[in-house]
């Protein structure tokens, strides 16, 4: 596969008092024939997320359109697990006049670092505003996934949710910091609200440089199967870099790392780090939407398929 990078599309500018910085986990969905909505989250002065979107054109994803003024979600209630955070990471079209958005609350521990479980939120505007349909989240802790259940992907097919997503349950030591272990995993549910306790693993650990996966993002491959984009975490860079995998039906995949070709660049803004991929398919043309340095400080930028 070869790439054409297009450089940063946006970058807050500090004038809004929940987003002065980062523009994190670009995730796309294609308005109409001519816009995108790219939605981000970005931080405040404190660090804490919040959602929000940037629109772009179809026909040049670096021409910006319109960019929202008040977040879509604010932060949970003191004592919620996303009391200092949320992230969006999939907005699902409901077919019934709804959007859900699933998000990553973010909530700090003591004995932990931190503790990531799903939320689900809805929209009835046309994803304006959106509103949670709980204060706990969808995909709670269990046994199996205790710490981590986030970075979702969800996907409407024949009438059934389907979701990919980060999971685990320990930390490890790297260099003296403590860091999550978690592999990629799968779900189904027939509401979109109601998930199994446990799913099952999609891409696992297979490398002992390996330790983590940043939020995979998957759509229709035209003429059939699916494309996974996901980002490694490794002990050796300690930050993320990309992973690709295609598949049949959505359940058995093959890891293609090798094939992305989409890695960082010397001297720019993903000059250490690249992550938080999302591609949209937008006629004969794939684009994909992604973070640099230090988890999208610096904005999102977009990238363009050249060749397979």
């Amino acid at each position: 596969m070869r790439w054409k990078k297009l450089g940063i599309v946006y970058s807050p500018d500090g004038s809004l008092p929940w987003a002065r910085s980062h523009a994190m986990i670009p995730t796309p969905l294609q308005l109409d024939q001519s816009v995108i909505r790219v939605f981000v989250t970005c931080c405040d002065d404190e660090g804490i997320g919040r959602p929000g979107y940037v629109d772009v054109l179809s026909s040049d994803p670096t021409q910006i359109v319109a960019i929202s003024e008040a977040p879509l979600l604010d932060i949970g209630e003191p004592g919620t697990f996303d009391e200092n955070g949320v992230l969006l990471c999939s907005v699902v079209d409901a077919d019934d006049g709804n959007w859900n958005m699933y998000y990553v609350g973010f909530e700090l521990g003591k004995k932990i670092r931190y503790r990531l479980l799903t939320g689900l939120a809805q929209s009835r505007d046309g994803g304006q505003t959106f509103a949670r349909i709980s204060r706990t989240p969808v995909l709670e802790r269990s046994d199996s996934e205790l710490y981590f259940r986030g970075g979702p992907c969800c996907l409407k097919e024949h009438g059934r949710y389907r979701l990919w997503y980060v999971a685990g349950s320990n930390w490890i030591d790297v260099d003296g910091k403590s860091m999550p272990v978690y592999d990629i995993r799968y779900a189904e549910s027939e509401d979109g609200v109601h998930w199994p306790s446990e799913g099952t693993v999609q891409i696992p650990i297979t490398e002992p440089d390996e330790h983590g996966f940043g939020r995979p993002y998957v759509i229709p491959k035209p003429g059939g199967g699916y494309r996974m984009f996901y980002s490694v975490r490794r002990r050796s860079l300690r930050a993320y870099r990309l992973g690709y995998a295609e598949s049949q039906d959505g359940l058995v995949w093959q890891r293609m790392d090798d094939r992305l070709n989409l890695d960082v660049t010397p001297g720019g803004f993903d000059s250490e780090a690249i992550m938080y991929a999302a591609p949209v398919q937008v006629g004969d043309r794939l684009y994909v939407f992604y973070n640099g340095n230090d988890f999208g400080r610096e904005g999102f930028a977009v990238a363009v398929l050249e060749e397979e």
